[in-house]
């Protein structure tokens, strides 16, 4: 039987291997991945829809670019793509101003995020009865007005 001798170059290999696992027992236990999430709406309430388009059947898209804060807020809102009637763009970006989400995260934390929200105005099948006191000539109080008062007698 022949006995081995050991050299310096394996006493080194051993000391690094037995180094290397003792350092792992004491290392901490690697960081866990936490999974991303995506933006999710909390509250989002649809837009008014402007009286003088829905009574004149008129309907549109506007789609905006939304960034979410790290708190959820809509912090930056751009349009991205215009419905062609100026009350439609006006109405999506002030229903959009007040919209609550919960935002995104990224390894645990909030982060801001981008995101794109088509509003589809669809003209009401029939007419709104508030349509009767625009095309009557209403006072913005929705009280018809008098055009022709009567006269007053003694």
């Amino acid at each position: 039987m022949r006995i081995r001798r050991s050299t310096p170059a394996t006493t080194t290999i051993a000391a690094l291997l037995a180094t290397g696992l003792l350092a792992a027992c004491d290392a901490p236990p690697a960081p866990q991945s936490v999974p991303s999430t995506e933006v999710k709406a909390v509250d989002t309430p649809p837009p008014e829809y402007p009286m003088a388009l829905a009574c004149d059947g008129i309907g549109g898209k506007v789609v905006l670019w939304l960034t979410i804060g790290t708190d959820g807020s809509v912090t930056g809102v751009q349009t991205r793509e215009s419905s062609g009637q100026p009350a439609f763009d006006a109405a999506a970006l002030e229903a959009v101003r007040g919209w609550r989400f919960r935002a995104a995260t990224r390894n645990g934390q909030p982060v801001e995020k981008q995101i794109l929200v088509p509003m589809t105005f669809n003209a009401p099948p029939m007419e709104p009865e508030g349509c009767y006191f625009l095309e009557d000539g209403s006072l913005d109080d929705g009280s018809p007005e008098e055009a022709n008062p009567a006269p007053a007698t003694s």
